[in-house]
């Protein structure tokens, strides 16, 4: 049972007789209560006239996966099994960051028949998302009180990594058909295939010259190459406690997952393999074995559920996984924190031994405004806090140099900056034949 703003107002209507009867003569506790009591009554009798909630049978209905931050059209079908009909208000239990509208809906459904109920949702936080049971008040004729139940309607939906990056695809793509020849521009590089012979035009390198079919076909003709394929390229992100540090409007992990959809959509356009592996302590997400369209679903859809863990990462574990995946990688990319080289050892120490099998880029989100706090000196705050991001930075290239003598590459920019710029180092390590 529960009370409508009616009730209240009904109780405070009874104020102007009380003050009238009470000035006639009569004694007004005797007449308060009296009206409270028939206040009373009229609740009691109103909440029974109400419908049975327990009558009306919810059916949900969602999508399974949604983006972060797209909107999502949520249904609700409310069936009334019962004869008598039904005015109130419903409420769908989502967590808040469902985004789904805090005000309830208004429902009208006859006996026998079903209404459908919108609820729209707009994801703010990855990961799975759940509404357990619904909220159901049925007004009386009244309109003063009702009754309430809550009736089970289980119901979940999975939130995607929204993969931003993809803006940067295209630009991506074509310079890979560059590489591959489907342009006029050919590259040669070590350890690249030899593809098919066309005419020399001026600017070409001399060196690719073909002697022997320029004299079968009386012009001067030219070996073209395209990169190799069927690389082995496994990316690496630690889901540890660096993992979740605040790096612009997100956490660095969001980040590396931006980097990881950008780099496994190109490496598979490119027609080398992608293994993802999320590891701290324990594997949090793993997918290989899986190529061409079905490959970024997959990748979403492992990522969706993966939180940081307040652990330090093992990174004798994490490499030696990555060995499990494949045994003969060509190149390794493994997104972490690039902060200090004192909390960085065993990084420090493992990566030797994962650089002498394969190619490693190491990929770190970083923040852009340390830059602009070390720059900003006109208050003693501002003076501490630019301390405090020069002493950051310092840390930060210290460590990438670190990483250089550890036989990998450094790779670092701001969120936005990463994906790209993790990209296109691959894309220069397939133009010069190291992959």
């Amino acid at each position: 049972m529960f009370v409508t703003g009616r009730s209240a107002l009904l109780v405070g209507l009874g104020v102007v007789p009380l003050v009238l009867l009470a000035g006639a003569g009569w004694p007004a506790w005797p007449v308060a209560l009296g009206w409270l009591a028939l206040c009373a009554a009229l609740v009691a009798v109103d909440a029974a006239a109400a419908a049975d909630p327990s009558a009306l049978a919810v059916q949900r209905v969602l999508p399974g996966r949604a983006r972060l931050g797209e909107p999502v059209a949520g249904e609700l079908w409310l069936h009334n099994r019962g004869g008598r009909r039904m005015r109130g208000l419903v409420r769908d239990a989502w967590q808040p960051t469902a985004g789904a509208p805090l005000a309830r809906a208004a429902i009208d459904v006859p006996g026998g028949e079903r209404r459908l109920v919108r609820v729209p949702l707009l994801p703010r936080r990855r990961g799975e998302l759940r509404s357990g049971f619904v909220v159901v008040r049925a007004l009386g004729p009244l309109g003063i009180a009702g009754r309430q139940r809550r009736i089970d309607a289980p119901g979940s939906i999975r939130v995607l990594p929204p993969f931003a990056s993809r803006k940067h695809l295209p630009s991506r793509l074509a310079r890979l058909r560059e590489l591959d020849g489907n342009t006029s521009i050919q590259v040669r590089g070590q350890g690249t295939e030899f593809d098919s012979l066309r005419e020399y035009v001026r600017g070409d390198d001399v060196r690719a010259i073909d002697w022997r079919a320029t004299a079968r076909a009386g012009t001067t003709m030219l070996r073209t190459w395209r990169p190799e394929r069927d690389r082995h390229v496994v990316i690496l992100i630690d889901t540890g406690r660096t993992s979740a540090a605040r790096v612009g409007d997100g956490v660095r992990l969001d980040a590396a997952m931006e980097a990881a959809l950008l780099l496994a959509a190109l490496v598979t356009r490119a027609g080398d393999h992608v293994h993802l592996l999320m590891f701290d302590r324990a594997v949090r997400a793993r997918v290989t074995g899986v190529d061409g369209a079905a490959l970024l679903p997959s990748l979403v859809d492992a990522m969706a559920p993966v939180e940081p863990q307040l652990i330090d990462t093992d990174w004798d574990a994490a490499f030696a996984q990555v060995r499990a995946l494949t045994s003969r990688p060509s190149l390794v990319v493994v997104l972490t924190a690039q902060d200090a080289a004192e909390s960085a050892r065993g990084l420090l120490g493992s990566l030797p031994g994962i650089a002498r099998r394969a190619h490693v880029l190491l990929g770190s989100a970083t923040d852009t405004a340390l830059r602009d706090i070390a720059a900003e000196r006109d208050s003693a705050d501002e003076v501490y806090r630019a301390a405090a991001a020069e002493r950051a930075l310092r840390d930060a290239a210290r460590l990438a140099a670190a990483v250089g003598r550890a036989g990998a590459e450094a790779v670092t920019g701001s969120p936005e900056d990463l994906p790209p710029r993790i990209a296109d180092r691959y894309l220069a390590l397939k133009a010069a034949g190291r992959l």
